[in-house]
């Protein structure tokens, strides 16, 4: 943290017979990189650095949270914040404020979101003694188009802020979990003197400035960036607080709204000291806590909370812990887990999310007797879908999730769908179709194309949403060792169904029972959708993998069914063993073979080997009847064997899971 004033003269604020003065303005021109922001203030002229005035308080005022501050010098300040803190206004997060002994602003305006990152601006700020007004003008000189925005305050300084008649005046910053890299380019201002109508006494009055020279200015520039120097080094050398500067770009973490810094003693308090009686779950990277914190939301609730605490032993959880703050901060759907806040001091590492009261998808398929319906079970899987069309295209990068499953699928109290936990994302321009990196996910949800070449991309993620999808319908998990030989594999054994003409077979059997006396076709239509879907993104090969935006448009009736193979394909990625026949026709219904759930069906015909549409489309505004179908099929099709070179039992496991043992 740092603060630069002027060539070391002090300003005359106020004298003992002050009397009114014209307007005196101060002019600052500057270029500000994000980060926290930067003050221009104005305090006693003998004052000492506050030594607990980081990041967010501007290096400013001290934080009067922490009970061991004790020094609180006067200071009026116009802060000029790029963050939003918990302190700040929760309508925006650039603002221009004046600060009064306290970084909550006594007056603020809201300026546009991002308009500090790149370009200068040109600040004015007065001060007229008479009316007590302090008033400060902003412009953007890159962004004209923008106007100008002010703010004012009626300051008294003796009385309000309590300085005494000589200050220092500057510009101050601190630097905290972000890096500040702010740029003052040129600064200008002017004190009026006035004097007594019976021309006895000298009034001095500094409009929130002191002269400066221009020997002074060139002073100021050159500590300026010295003031920037010595505080990235800092930063590069680490401190109690942060994690490290090998591991993490302060830069990145807390961009965007939202998302804040909270403390230790915070979150220690919201979950009653990280008691066991409060944790949710533990995992391999640390433990979840429910939490409530002390806070207050806009009725008046106190705030329920998760506290993710990555464990101090695993540097693997401190790379997610980074790689979550600084992706999801940016990320704003109604289908992601909303992170709240973050906290990294001394060893501990903590996430902060919005509490999902619901639990996981995983503890309703498998932990809980209450059943999840079809109609709650498709509203999840739209959810997980418009999640990732949200990741993979609509975001200025793509996000690679790479840990899509059900335990990573939160429900929150109307059971919505909510995508959380991305400590193995990658983000990967959308030139790019894939970012090389080292295996990561989950058994049974990896896509074994992408185990094989160490490539993480959308189409991975394409082939873990479809396990997700089989999964949801079916109420299975992708390995089951004590079923019968041919269901140990769930993508084998929908598959299989789906060649047989008996796919709702694979539907979950208490959905079939629950919804046996519905009559709802469209029931049976959405569950088909989803199971075929499913199939289409668990496709051996990336080529014939549906987009997210494809899958959707099928999933929501506005696309056909693709044409799937009735048998599962080998993958092509692996060296071509030979060639197989399929037989010259297919018949197969789409009826549940135990007559529970009565029968649907559509008609089409395409090629062998070819990732068609149905010749006829029904959707649920046309069915009206029970029919059988028939598809048709004839020519060749090549075939490829999956080479399991490595040795690494997770390794092959996951292929065999994935792919299965070619026949």
């Amino acid at each position: 943290m740092g603060s630069l004033c002027g060539s070391g003269t002090t300003a005359p604020a106020w004298s003992q017979a002050s009397a009114p003065t014209s307007p005196s303005p101060s002019r600052q021109t500057a270029a500000l990189r994000q980060g926290d922001g930067m003050a221009f203030f104005v305090r006693p002229y003998n004052w000492s650095l506050p030594q607990d005035s980081r990041g967010g308080f501007l290096g400013l005022v001290n934080n009067r949270n922490n009970s061991a501050n004790t020094y609180f010098p006067p200071a009026v300040g116009v802060e000029f914040d790029t963050n939003r803190n918990v302190w700040d206004p929760n309508d925006t997060i650039n603002h221009v404020g004046v600060d009064v002994n306290s970084i909550t602003s006594v007056a603020y305006t809201a300026l546009p979101d991002r308009c500090f990152i790149n370009g200068t601006m040109s600040a004015w700020v007065r001060y007229d003694a008479s009316s007590k007004n302090l008033s400060v003008t902003l412009g953007f000189n890159d962004l004209p188009q923008l106007g100008l925005y002010n703010v004012s305050a009626t300051v008294d300084l003796v009385k309000d802020a309590g300085l005494p008649p000589d200050v220092a005046v500057g510009f101050s910053g601190a630097t905290g979990v972000l890096t500040e890299r702010h740029q003052i380019l040129a600064w200008s201002f002017e004190s009026t003197p006035t004097f007594t109508t019976g021309g006895s006494t000298t009034k001095h009055f500094v409009g929130l400035a002191a002269g400066l020279v221009s020997t002074g200015l060139v002073v100021l520039l050159l500590l300026v960036v010295s003031a920037w120097l010595l505080s990235h080094r800092k930063r590069r050398q680490g401190t109690k607080q942060t994690v490290g500067a090998d591991m993490m770009d302060d830069d990145e973490i807390g961009k965007g709204a939202g998302p804040r810094r909270f403390t230790y003693a915070q979150l220690s308090q919201a979950t009653q000291g990280f008691s066991d009686d409060v944790k949710l779950g533990e995992g391999g990277f640390g433990a979840v806590y429910r939490g409530i914190l002390q806070e207050q939301d806009q009725q008046g609730l106190h705030v329920d909370v998760a506290v993710k605490r990555v464990s101090k032993t695993s540097r693997q959880g401190r790379r997610e812990y980074i790689a979550e703050v600084t992706i999801i901060s940016r990320l704003r759907h109604r289908n992601l887990v909303q992170l709240i806040g973050w906290c990294h001091e001394a060893d501990d590492l903590l996430l902060v999310y919005d509490l999902m009261s619901n639990g996981s998808l995983e503890d309703h398929l498998y932990r809980t007797p209450n059943l999840l319906t079809w109609p709650i079970r498709h509203n999840i899987i739209l959810g997980m879908g418009s999640a990732l069309l949200y990741l993979h295209q609509e975001c200025e990068q793509c996000v690679v999730h790479r840990d899509i499953k059900p335990s990573n699928v939160m429900l929150d109290s109307s059971f919505n769908a909510k995508l959380g936990d991305f400590g193995l994302a990658r983000l990967i321009d959308h030139s790019r179709p894939a970012h090389t990196t080292k295996l990561a996910g989950t058994k049974g949800y990896m896509d074994p194309q992408s185990v094989l070449s160490s490539q993480a991309s959308a189409v991975s993620d394409i082939y873990s949403f479809g396990v997700v999808l089989l999964e949801t319908v079916c109420g299975r998990k992708p390995v089951v060792p004590q079923e019968d030989e041919s269901k140990v594999l769930l993508v084998h054994w929908v598959w299989d169904l789906y060649g047989k003409g008996q796919l709702l077979d694979a539907a979950d059997e208490r959905l079939r029972l629950l919804h046996a006396d519905d009559g709802e076709l469209n029931l049976l239509l959405e569950m088909e959708r989803a199971l075929v879907v499913g199939l289409w993104c668990v496709h051996p090969d990336h080529a014939p993998r549906p987009s997210i935006r494809q899958a959707m448009n099928v999933l929501q009736f506005v696309a056909p069914l693709p044409e799937l193979p009735l048998e599962m394909p080998l993958a092509t990625y692996g060296q071509p063993v030979g060639r197989h026949r399929r037989p010259p026709g297919y018949t197969r219904s789409l009826s549940a073979s135990d007559g529970t759930m009565g029968s649907t069906s559509s008609a089409c015909s395409a090629p062998h080997g070819t990732t068609g549409s149905r010749a006829h489309e029904s959707t649920p505004n046309h069915v009206t009847d029970h029919r059988s179908s028939t598809r048709s099929w004839d020519g060749e099709r090549s075939a490829a064997s999956v080479q399991l070179e490595s040795k690494d039992p997770l390794l092959e496991n996951t292929l065999l899971a994935s792919v299965g043992t070619p026949s």
